[in-house]
């Protein structure tokens, strides 16, 4: 009697349910401009004589968008292994506290192994990272790493592919176009990152960015991004909190 009086357990969706749900959440308008801005990426691989497979590899391997500019820009203009390394470390530090913050929403504490949070972390980009930090809280945890790989890699395949496809037609496309597409990608990053943010300081961090970016690109360039983010972001913090014991 005490067995039949029990509810039914209730059981989540597969591994594999939810991987599939996530490559169906991948056609969406971030992914849309994410390719478009790849398929400008590749009129710029190509004027600087990059080979399909080199422009591939980059894409595949490097994938978020500015890194691979960074490192294309450094291939092409003689530096060395080090100082690529360096430009491109410079340029991906941005994503270190986004995959920080995103691991142990990935989680499940006993079951999850670290060589799947080492994959999903090669997928941490602006485009990702946001999608899941909206999309992924309301979902059971043991969904979210699946849903988070079945987006994020079913988004890197079709965005090598259609830069691949976009390598071997951009010769017809006006270079104007080309250079738009490839705009598209800070516009969208700029909006994405305004409406995912769900703090105070997540808010004037970006406004005082906005402000602080073409400053520190003049007197600091090289190092800009990286001024940027560290300044801006603690100026918004100390301002915020200033502000909030002010009015308390």
């Amino acid at each position: 009697m005490t067995a039949l009086s029990e509810p039914p357990t209730e059981v989540g969706p597969s591994f594999f349910q939810s991987f599939f749900r996530g490559m169906q959440s991948m056609v969406s308008i971030p992914a849309l401009i994410l390719t478009a801005a790849f398929v400008g990426y590749a009129g710029l691989a190509r004027e600087s004589g990059l080979t399909l497979g080199h422009t591939l590899v980059l894409a595949g391997l490097v994938w978020a968008l500015p890194s691979v500019v960074v490192l294309t820009g450094a291939l092409t203009s003689g530096a060395s292994m080090l100082t690529a390394a360096i430009a491109v470390a410079l340029a991906s530090v941005r994503l270190m506290p986004m995959t920080v913050a995103l691991m142990p929403m990935l989680r499940v504490e006993g079951k999850t192994k670290r060589w799947q949070l080492l994959i999903a972390s090669h997928f941490v980009a602006v485009t990702a990272w946001v999608y899941a930090m909206k999309h992924m809280p309301d979902m059971p945890r043991e969904a979210r790493l699946p849903f988070f790989l079945g987006f994020a890699g079913g988004l890197s395949s079709f965005v090598v592919m259609m830069t691949a496809v976009s390598y071997l037609v951009i010769s017809d496309m006006p270079p104007m176009v080309a250079g738009a597409l490839f705009m598209l990608t800070p516009v969208y990053f700029t909006c994405s990152l305004w409406g995912a943010s769900r703090l105070s300081y997540d808010k004037a961090a970006m406004i005082l960015g906005l402000f602080l970016g073409p400053f520190f690109h003049v007197y600091a360039p090289g190092l800009d991004l990286l001024w940027t983010g560290l300044v801006g972001g603690t100026l918004a913090y100390a301002g915020v909190k200033a502000y909030r014991r002010a009015v308390q």
